[in-house]
């Protein structure tokens, strides 16, 4: 049996750390071991049981602390990671002893490690050289559906990571049950990006025409080469779950043998504000 990992990626706050707990104790219930990595510097509390601990080998509070480096929030975490990716020892000897598990890694969210810092690819470099099997998770949270602009910079941030590390990549979009109106989250499932920045930016008189016109352009982008695609998720629906960890499998598996799985589709059966229920038709998984 290969060895199976998942890259939890995502702004703060989206909800990473949530989302790995989720997981393992769903897996637990199924009686499938699912072991969680912090590589968080600055992670203060998660309720997961966490196999390995970046803290153990540094923090960020002894960078902080340090009166000669004197580090700020952000200096100080990018110092962490890079310390990581130059003792990758450390990881390789505490997972040796894990042969056939299944490993999630609960990552940082600071943008500067996956656009122009080489840190999360020694990691994945490291993580393929162990023999395991790499799916990248990007959770948005899903208060970025609310205004076009920051649907836009979280669909740009997703492709980032995509470009970056090359890996099986799967977009969720988290804390579904906190939109006033499942319509927002319908829109993003099943219509095109240009169709949401249109809906978003009709009628604003506000925004300048270039930046308008910049919008449908990257709109267009995503749209013409069907980049980035997201799966809805909210805190203890199984089901979603489910769904989320099937597209995982589904993307880490490989060889025509392989079972394939028909994802459900998403039916918008109700727009009414405060309704936040999420139907799907087809079979299950």
């Amino acid at each position: 049996m290969p060895r199976l990992a998942q890259l939890v990626m995502g702004p703060a706050g989206s909800g990473k750390s949530t989302y790995c707990n989720s997981v393992q104790r769903h897996c637990e219930m199924l009686r499938r071991t699912v072991h969680v990595v912090n590589l968080d510097p600055a992670a203060e509390q998660f309720q997961y049981n966490a196999l390995l601990d970046i803290r153990d080998l540094i923090s960020i509070d002894d960078v902080m602390d340090d009166e000669e480096l004197r580090f700020g929030p952000n200096g100080g975490l990018i110092f962490c990671m890079e310390h990581l990716a130059q003792n990758l020892e450390w990881l390789k000897e505490s997972l040796d002893d894990y042969d056939d598990d299944y490993v999630i890694f609960d990552c940082p969210g600071q943008i500067e490690l996956y656009s122009h810092l080489t840190v999360m690819e020694k990691i994945v470099d490291c993580l393929k050289s162990m023999g395991f099997e790499v799916c990248g998770i990007f959770v948005m949270d899903s208060q970025f559906l609310v205004d076009a602009a920051k649907l836009v910079s979280g669909f740009m941030v997703a492709l980032s990571n995509m470009v970056i590390l090359e890996l099986p990549h799967i977009n969720i979009v988290n804390k579904i049950d906190l939109l006033s109106s499942k319509k927002q989250l319908y829109n993003l499932l099943e219509k095109s990006m240009t169709e949401v920045v249109e809906e978003h930016l009709d009628g604003d008189e506000i925004l300048g025409k270039r930046y308008k016109k910049l919008n449908h352009a990257i709109a267009g982008i995503v749209d013409d080469y069907s980049l980035v695609r997201f799966l809805p998720l909210e805190r203890d629906n199984e089901d979603l779950l489910q769904d989320v960890l099937t597209h995982v499998e589904m993307a880490l598996s490989s060889g025509d043998d392989q079972e394939h799985f028909e994802p459900r589709e998403f039916q918008e059966n109700d727009n009414d504000e405060g309704n936040t229920n999420v139907g799907f038709v087809g079979p299950g998984l």
